[in-house]
């Protein structure tokens, strides 16, 4: 009989405060929601004490989410622990998850506490969880420069105090698959009361090695796997979901396990997530990037025209990629355009899908062909979109190859019209300096911009990424049209208003970072 696993999906947390991956609470709410019909077992939603903003969007996402488990994190503190159960506590299955160092260089140098005070720290806080909330996961930060020995006794004690899942993570990718397959055997086999929970593992990628050794530490049965979409997260990130469950799934031979992930879900939480955090996925990226079922050469093609199992171990419809690239246009009605949408994986209200339809159509104007990566850039776009301050009205730019450009902007806000002129060194540049002078936005710099064409032709919609930083925390805004100019100005505009979103709801106040586990 296959062994279930259990995919414990962290990208809301571990992955989503990596920088330049931060997201509001609104693309938070999107990905949960999508992580649900991805069927992960659990989401950690985040990390509620670290501010504000943080316990609000892992309350809303509880209170949301009714198909998996959703969990904050913790620090063996009376304070994080309160806040993660009042976070939590309306989900239909809540989860507590609680973490302190135990390598002799994180107890030293960072905890400045000897074994012995992190052992009785862990049973005292893991006994008080556990009596907030039925499921208690502890986590032995940097278990992997642990003495094996002390991890023994740390979880251990955490079980006895009614631990539930015990996680032995590899917080800096330090080890290997053949050491970590050990580890996990060795704690399996001398920890005296691990019937009593189920061992969890979460590994980072600083050694290009976190999926091998999550797939490692199954096949010594540790029963949960945590990982991110697209493998985002601190450092060089995370196990890549994606990939760790395919291999699951490609090699039930091998492994002898199942888990309940809808794998055509895949494509779509990995593109939902890319959208999100404004960056294309690496074309070489395994199950995911745009190379992972091309073939150009001539015998591959030959053979995969024969019998597509000759080069392809999984196809294309397993994750989710659409079969067809199907064209809409102008005269395509609203029915036409619903079942295309819910082809490419979107569950869509009827609110929402008038709301793209007019979209879509306001697009069919402007270019005459509109094909599925136009539709994807359409509802990905408005899912980052942050109302209520300031709202593109018009602009009008005035170039020369050999004078300063200049640029008027008139904004919306509140139902008034701004109006401002501003130069620059080049259209963007003067847009820019005009919406700086109207929108009031905390201190800020822009990091980074980009542009790709979204699908083809010379009538393709463009997006625009811009990272702006503001304080120590960089913003990711987007914007999409056929004229990237206003494709430019959009993706500025979306980047303030996130900023102004955040420091009104009080998302930055007391923003605490932790790798954790």
């Amino acid at each position: 009989m296959a062994q279930p696993i259990r995919i414990f999906d962290t990208t809301l947390r571990d992955g989503e405060q990596a920088p330049g991956c931060s997201m509001d609470i609104n693309e938070k709410l999107e990905v949960a929601r999508q992580l649900e019909r991805l069927r992960v077992d659990v989401i950690e939603a985040g990390f509620a004490i670290s501010s504000p903003g943080d316990f609000e969007s892992v309350k809303r996402i509880a209170s949301e989410i009714k198909d998996c488990a959703v969990a904050s994190l913790a620090r063996t503190s009376i304070k994080d622990i309160d806040a993660a159960y009042e976070a939590v506590k309306a989900a239909s299955s809540p989860l507590i998850h609680t973490f302190i160092s135990t390598s002799p260089v994180h107890m030293y140098h960072k905890l400045k506490m000897t074994p012995e005070q992190v052992l009785e720290k862990v049973a005292v806080m893991v006994a008080y969880a556990s009596k907030k909330c039925p499921e208690v996961e502890f986590s032995a930060e940097d278990a992997t420069r642990s003495e094996w020995d002390f991890l023994v006794k740390v979880f251990e004690a955490a079980i006895d105090n009614g631990a539930t899942v015990i996680n032995v993570p590899d917080t800096v990718g330090y080890t290997t698959p053949e050491e970590y397959a050990r580890l996990i055997s060795y704690l399996k086999t001398n920890i005296r009361n691990i019937d009593k929970a189920i061992i969890s593992v979460h590994c980072h990628n600083d050694l290009g090695m976190a999926v091998a050794n999550s797939l490692a530490a199954v096949g010594a049965d540790a029963t949960q796997v945590e990982c991110t979409v697209n493998g985002i997260g601190e450092r060089a990130g995370n196990a890549a979901l994606e990939e760790l469950v395919m291999a699951l799934n490609t090699r039930r031979d091998y492994f002898k396990t199942s888990c309940r992930v809808d794998t055509t879900q895949i494509y779509r939480a990995s593109k939902l997530v890319y959208s999100i955090i404004g960056t294309p996925a690496p074309i070489n990226k395994p199950i995911v990037g745009a190379n992972a079922f091309a073939h150009e050469s001539g015998i591959h093609q030959h053979g995969v025209l024969a019998e597509p199992t000759t080069y392809e171990i999984m196809s294309p419809e397993s994750i989710g990629l659409p079969k067809s690239r199907l064209v809409l246009g102008k005269h395509s009605g609203r029915h036409a355009f619903a079942d295309r949408v819910r082809e490419l994986g979107y569950e869509l209200s009827e609110e929402d899908l008038n709301k793209y339809f007019e979209e879509f159509k306001k697009l069919c104007d402007r270019k005459k062909d509109v094909n599925d990566n136009d539709i994807e850039a359409i509802i990905t776009n408005s899912i980052s979109k942050i109302g209520g301050f300031y709202r593109l009205h018009s602009f009008d730019i005035h170039i020369s190859g050999s004078a300063t450009n200049s640029c008027v902007i008139r904004l919306e806000k509140a139902g008034e019209i701004l109006e401002d002129v501003a130069l620059g060194d080049g259209p963007i540049d003067a847009a820019y300096n005009a919406i700086d002078k109207m929108a009031h936005a905390p201190e800020h710099s822009l990091e980074d911009y980009s542009i790709r064409s979204v699908s083809e032709g010379k009538d393709a919609l463009g997006e625009v990424i811009v990272k702006i930083k503001s304080g120590n925390k960089i913003t990711t805004g987007r914007g999409l049209s056929t004229n990237i100019i206003e494709s430019s100005i959009l993706a500025y505009l979306n980047g303030l208003n996130k900023i102004l979103e955040r420091r009104v709801s009080g998302g930055e106040a007391g923003n605490i970072r932790y790798d954790s586990t």
